[in-house]
């Protein structure tokens, strides 16, 4: 008894003989793998349908997985590739705040002499003197001790 299923998974051969091919070599990732074994399983194509359940028993991942591949399969218009394959990102990753310039004024600074009634410099001494410069944005000490750190800079 096959089950009713919002987002059937149909396959034409050349797709499935794709995903066998995934699926039976080992060059893949296996996230990639478990993917194509859940669209195969969830073709319809190749005849009557298995429950769910069975599936996910049989391949031994959740019913969740079984409806996240087929949603997104759904989704991405039958494209197999982008459906197996990694989901790029959809927004880059947040910009560092330390730029050469900003990098140069903070070790320009780190070099200078220390404040009256500080011996030397420490990150946090650092850290409130860079809050209160108008041209460096506010970075944390964590991050001001990498960018001297990167530069084999020491506070001594």
């Amino acid at each position: 008894m096959s089950s009713v299923k919002k987002r059937p998974v149909v396959l034409d051969p050349a797709d499935r003989q794709e995903l066998v091919r995934i699926t039976t070599t080992g060059v893949h990732p296996a996230s990639m793998i478990r993917r194509a074994r859940v669209l195969l399983a969830l073709d319809t194509s190749m005849g009557p349908e298995d429950l769910k359940e069975v599936i996910a028993a049989r391949l031994e991942v959740s019913g969740e997985t079984l409806r996240l591949v087929a949603k997104r399969f759904a989704d991405t218009g039958g494209d197999v590739w982008a459906t197996v394959g990694r989901k790029q990102r959809a927004f880059p990753p947040v910009a560092s705040p330390v730029t050469g310039e900003v990098e140069a004024r903070l070790i320009a600074l780190a070099c200078s002499a220390a404040p009256a009634g500080h011996a030397r410099w420490s990150l946090r001494l650092l850290e409130k003197h860079v809050a209160l410069a108008e041209d460096i944005p506010d970075l944390d000490h964590s991050t001001i001790g990498r960018v001297l750190k990167k530069r084999n800079f020491a506070l001594t």
